[in-house]
């Protein structure tokens, strides 16, 4: 295969030729740079175990990048915290610092920091490879810890399998809990686990695991890229989540954010050794005008080293079996992104793209590839970027899958704009398959982003405050029968119209009632709304049951059926009746989205046989109305030379059919 195939397949690329030529050669180059003597980045990439601190037979050493430093110090538990000469770095070249000491000088779950002095200044720091930091309850400020367990975790279980078609439970562990409260690893894996593999999920997306100063920003302010945040429990209990889902089957992908750091100067990387750019760009360029957070200047070497050894150090260390990488479209322009709508492929080849960003992109899905050639990659983008999961080989930039992101947006705008009776099939059927077709895609309803304070999820848009008073199964209730027949349909149709694989966020499979909102001063610092009501999908009483049943089958037809093997086909877009119906292999979807118009014996026209229904939204389990005989065999007649398979198609619901 050859890099030309990119613009034959898709010949609006070809009068860009020359700008995909020159970034697949800065790839190359640049790898080859990185790789050096090394026949693979993989064994070049190592700066996880050159810095940090590291025990030995002979005891500790202790190393740091700090070029513009002129001393430091290891301040913490084991000297009082004071400026000990005797744990004085001593500066080795090229930058570089390093402290050895005696077995003796430093413990287990001792805390620390490095002492840093510059010309004109000096300030306290987490080491920038520092692999457990720990918070003061009472005073919030981070120190790094020294992290040697007597019992170190042993792997049970292996990395799982390739997943080839990704159904993606997205998750954050702490507001996992049930109570008000923050969930750790262990309640995670005992509690929620066993609920992801019972509905049937091959990969759980794990969000905020890197360690972050601000609860309340997601994960998506980092502080320390090697630490697992501390709030969630210790190294070995991340261990054995991700082992446990292993043996049940399921891949577990990390949220990685290399598309900024925090701001923050004691506990980050700003400023580390009084330089403003050690890490990041100068001047503006180096902050991010809407998340006021470091913009990384992956131009640097320093920096190319530190975020390939930080994506080799999470997947040896931890088994990981991919990442799913945020704000890359914040990291491929030079204005972010913001405010552009990517209307034309001009856009994405005019000088307003970061090349040097590109180029580690690249990078990055070379190396985990290397690492584990099963792993799984998958880009945040919303620019649309051609060749952002076109194969490296081929002159692409790596990732296995994009993100369908507009798809949640054309939800929103159907739900906010349109009145049921408008909802128009064809531009739906359009919208939702309308992806590159030389790139795999993930599509979903709704994910954490939907779900944020200042926004609503799809069942708050449908339901509102019926939510609180009308979800009890003995009360009736029109706005609820709504909302929960059109939150299966939107489930059904993202799902059963994705390119290559699907996602949900955590709760949301059997419509959680309240939006996100993290602890901070506005509410009063309340883990309320930053938590799962897990209870409401047992409760045999309420709706909610029947929605989690729903997404369960969902997710379970679309594995036993293999629908990712084949592409939909449309077989009637009837726009005046509101009737979609499609084939996937040897599936036949049909939606009937009027609001309240059923039809008697509805013609397809489709392959001749038998067809039985394996799927049905209006099925009492899932809260629908039981309006169709689930057992019924459906024969195709022959008609003027057509096939003509008749069916009943209640107002408002879908239904999923096999053939033999």
């Amino acid at each position: 295969m050859e890099i030309k195939e990119i613009w034959e397949k898709d010949t609006y690329l070809k009068p860009f030729k020359p700008v995909i030529w020159r970034r697949h050669q800065m790839r190359l180059e640049k790898a080859a740079q990185v790789r050096g003597s090394h026949d693979r980045l993989a064994l070049a990439v190592n700066n996880h175990l050159y810095y940090g601190v590291h025990k030995t037979e002979n005891g500790w050493v202790c190393r740091e990048w700090a070029p513009n430093a002129v001393a430091m110090y290891l301040t913490g538990e084991c000297n009082g915290w004071g400026k000990d000469s005797s744990y004085a770095f001593t500066p080795i070249g090229s930058g570089n610092w390093e402290l050895i000491l005696p077995p003796e000088a430093l413990h287990h779950g001792q805390l620390y920091k490095w002492l840093i002095e510059w010309p004109g200044g000096a300030g306290e720091r987490l080491p920038a490879y520092a692999r457990r930091c720990v918070q003061d309850p009472e005073t919030k400020i981070f120190s790094a810890q020294v992290w040697d367990p007597a019992k170190p975790y042993k792997w049970k279980h292996g990395n799982h399998a390739r997943v080839d078609h990704p159904l993606i439970y997205e998750a954050h562990i702490g507001m996992s809990a049930q109570e008000p409260e923050i969930a750790d690893f262990d309640w995670f894996r005992e509690k929620v686990l066993p609920r992801i593999a019972r509905l049937g999920y091959n990969t759980i997306q794990l969000m905020a695991i890197q360690e972050h100063p601000y609860y309340g920003s997601f994960g998506y302010q980092v502080s320390s890229f090697f630490a697992v945040s501390s709030r969630f429990g210790t190294p070995e209990s991340f261990k054995k989540l991700i082992d446990q889902a292993h043996a049940r089957g399921i891949a577990v992908i990390m949220d990685l954010v290399h598309s900024h750091a925090v701001k923050n100067e004691i506990e980050g990387l700003s400023r580390f050794d009084g330089t403003y750019d050690l890490y990041f760009h100068a001047g503006a360029r180096g902050e991010h005008p809407l998340w006021s957070s470091r913009c990384f200047d992956y131009g640097k070497d320093a920096v190319i080293h530190f975020l390939l050894s930080n994506i080799k150090y999470w997947m040896e260390e931890f088994h990981l079996d991919g990442f799913r990488f945020d704000g890359v479209t914040s990291m491929m322009y030079h204005d972010h992104g913001l405010g552009r709508d990517f209307t034309h492929y001009g856009q994405y080849f005019d000088g307003n793209q970061d090349e040097d960003a590109i180029t580690y992109l690249g990078l990055a899905n070379r190396l985990i590839h290397e690492c584990n050639p099963g792993a799984i990659t998958v880009a945040e983008d919303v620019s649309g970027m051609p060749t952002l999961a076109y194969p490296w080989d081929m002159g692409g930039i790596g990732f296995d899958f994009r993100m369908s992101m507009g798809v949640a947006d054309h939800w929103i705008k159907w739900i906010k704009e349109l009145r049921d009776e408008d909802w128009h099939v064809g531009d739906i059927f359009y919208e939702l398959t309308n992806k590159r077709q030389d790139e795999h895609t993930i599509s979903y309803a709704e994910c954490h982003d939907q779900a944020m304070v200042g926004d609503k999820t799809i069942i708050f848009r449908l339901i509102d405050k019926e939510m609180y008073t009308s979800m009890s199964k003995d009360i009736s209730s029109l706005v609820v029968d709504r909302g929960i027949a059109l939150h299966k349909i939107i489930r059904l149709l993202s799902m059963s119209t994705a390119g290559d694989g699907y996602l949900n966020f955590m709760g949301n499979e059997f419509g959680h009632p309240e939006w996100i909102d993290f602890p901070r001063e506005g509410n009063g610092w309340s883990y309320h709304y930053a938590r799962r009501q897990w209870s409401l999908a047992d409760n045999p009483l309420l709706r909610y049951q029947g929605l989690e049943l729903f997404d369960r089958d969902m997710i379970g037809m679309a594995k036993a059926q293999n629908l990712y093997d084949n592409a939909p086909l449309p077989v009637a877009q009837d726009i005046g009746s509101q009737v979609l119906a499609f084939e996937r292999g040897r599936l036949l979807f049909v939606f009937n989205l009027s609001p309240d118009r059923s039809y008697t014996d509805y013609g397809l026209e489709v392959r001749p046989g038998k067809y039985r229904c394996i799927l049905d939204t209006d099925d009492p389990t899932y809260g629908g109305f039981g309006r169709n005989d689930k057992l019924a065999e459906h024969f195709t007649l022959e008609q003027r030379g057509t096939n003509m398979l008749f069916l009943y198609l209640p107002a408002r619901t879908a239904m999923v059919f096999i053939t033999d």
